[in-house]
């Protein structure tokens, strides 16, 4: 391992740099994936279940390689996992445009997401290592906004290339950026962490791991059949193996210490895990309702969803600052208050709905997300060791897509339930709704939930 050089400035900003650029690559492309893909469903002629592995199948991929990839940087080096996934995300990006049809698109959206996992597994862990406690909090703030600036972005640019380019040309104008961030990893970021190096993987525990959440997020979409209650108790059980096995284990894949001995660590998680699950699929189902509902084309639509990121992105770097000197607790648990506010507001809306109503609510739950994220995540990595930086950045992160994971499958399950197989068309209108008004009942109790849950994560200083 090379020398830290975390006094330097310069070496700072290089981390900073480099971590906040590749966090743009992976939530833009999301975000203007989600306008795309009621064009990708006429393109290939597919359902809104089927439309929903597109999205589930990168954020299942995600989940399953997160930990394991924070675990292996603190093992081979943090840069060396972080530079992997940049190669293996501007690949995958290729070839999902390429995809002949829609089957091919969702084994590619698995490899790419496999390369946001090791990029964001470690990226976190980067920028803490460079950053001393004390000005730890702005720098991720100022990570956070560049995620929440992808966010920002991906709508409005994903509706305008699709509306004028087709849906590949979302895939294409990720490369470049890909290949930017490949150069900034090779000329600024020289350091190389691996605090845990010498220590051995856990391949069996990754098994377990990986194994459990394909059961329940497969249980998730197969719901309400009884095949889908069977696969989901399976994933759940094999889950509850993973945690025995990991704590007989001499070099465990997650350290369930962490969870057990620390309170802000256990309790940040959690709030972290419940945040994502009530927010992440508002934008998916409220893509999908201004296209079809509302009519709008994908540039209008993605103009109205950019409202939320928009202010996630500005007021991030603020609220990681503020997390320095305020108790994060206090701080994520009015965002976690307000994003719940905001969801609730969301039950009435009907076919004749404003559109600026829909935008100040959007607004009002971004505000939330801002308050809420970086001073959560700045509790987690400041609650453990160095030598479990990658984990812990893992475990951010997994909390992140298991969350968004949970988020997907509940509109999975609504779909399923309110649509079947059948496509969205004008007669469907009042199923599709009625599923909308459901998902956004269960998002507003997970969210009031998740009060309870940040306050309860105790006093970090």
């Amino acid at each position: 391992m090379e020398k830290n050089e975390a006094g330097d400035s310069g070496f700072k900003n290089a981390a900073l740099l480099v971590a906040t650029f590749a966090s743009f690559l992976t939530p833009f492309m999301g975000s203007a994936l989600n306008v795309a893909l009621p064009t990708i469903g006429k393109d290939f002629n597919t359902n809104a279940i089927t439309l929903n592995w597109i999205v589930s199948s990168y954020i299942l991929a995600t989940a399953m390689i997160l930990l394991p990839a924070g675990r292996m940087a603190d093992i081979i080096g943090r840069k060396k996992v972080f530079t992997s996934g940049i190669v293996l995300f501007i690949t995958a990006s290729v070839l999902c445009a390429l995809s002949p049809n829609v089957y091919f698109l969702i084994v590619f959206r698995v490899f790419q997401g496999t390369g946001s996992a090791l990029i964001f597994g470690t990226g976190v862990a980067i920028i803490t290592s460079a950053f001393p406690p004390g000005e730890r909090g702005k720098a991720l703030g100022i990570n956070v906004s560049a995620v929440y600036a992808g966010l920002t972005l991906g709508p409005f640019g994903g509706g305008l290339l699709t509306q004028y380019l087709g849906w590949r040309s979302v895939f294409w104008f990720t490369v470049p950026i890909g290949l930017i961030s490949l150069f900034l990893i090779i000329t600024r970021l020289k350091t190389e962490w691996a605090e845990a190096k010498g220590e051995s993987f856990d391949w069996k525990g990754m098994m377990f791991y990986s194994l459990s959440l394909i059961l329940i997020m497969y249980g998730f979409s197969r719901l309400p059949n009884w095949i889908g209650f069977l696969f989901l108790v399976s994933g759940i059980f094999i889950l509850a193996v993973f945690i025995l096995f990991e704590q007989k284990v001499k070099f465990p894949l997650f350290e369930m210490d962490l969870f057990k001995k620390n309170k802000t660590f256990a309790f940040s998680n959690l709030a972290a895990l419940i945040n994502y699950s009530a927010t992440f699929a508002v934008g998916f189902l409220l893509s999908l309702y201004l296209q079809y509902i509302k009519g709008l084309y994908p540039g209008a639509a993605g103009l109205v969803l950019v409202s939320q990121p928009v202010v996630m992105a500005v007021f991030s770097p603020i609220t990681g600052r503020l997390s320095d000197k305020i108790e994060p607790r206090i701080v994520a648990s009015l965002g976690m208050s307000l994003s719940a506010i905001g969801l609730f507001l969301f039950l009435f809306i009907k076919s004749t709905t404003p559109i600026p109503l829909i935008i100040i609510n959007l607004i009002f739950i971004g505000l939330g997300f801002a308050l809420f994220s970086s001073p959560n995540t700045n509790a987690i990595m400041s609650s453990v060791d160095k030598k479990h930086y990658g984990v812990a950045s893992g475990s951010v992160g997994t909390m992140r897509m298991v969350g968004q994971m949970f988020s997907m499958g509940i509109a999975l399950l609504l779909f399923s339930i309110f649509l079947g197989k059948n496509e969205i068309l004008p007669e469907n209108y009042p199923s599709f709704l009625s599923a909308m008004h459901v998902a956004f009942i269960i998002f507003t109790i997970l969210c009031f939930s998740g009060i309870f849950a940040s306050l309860a994560r105790g006093k970090l200083r």
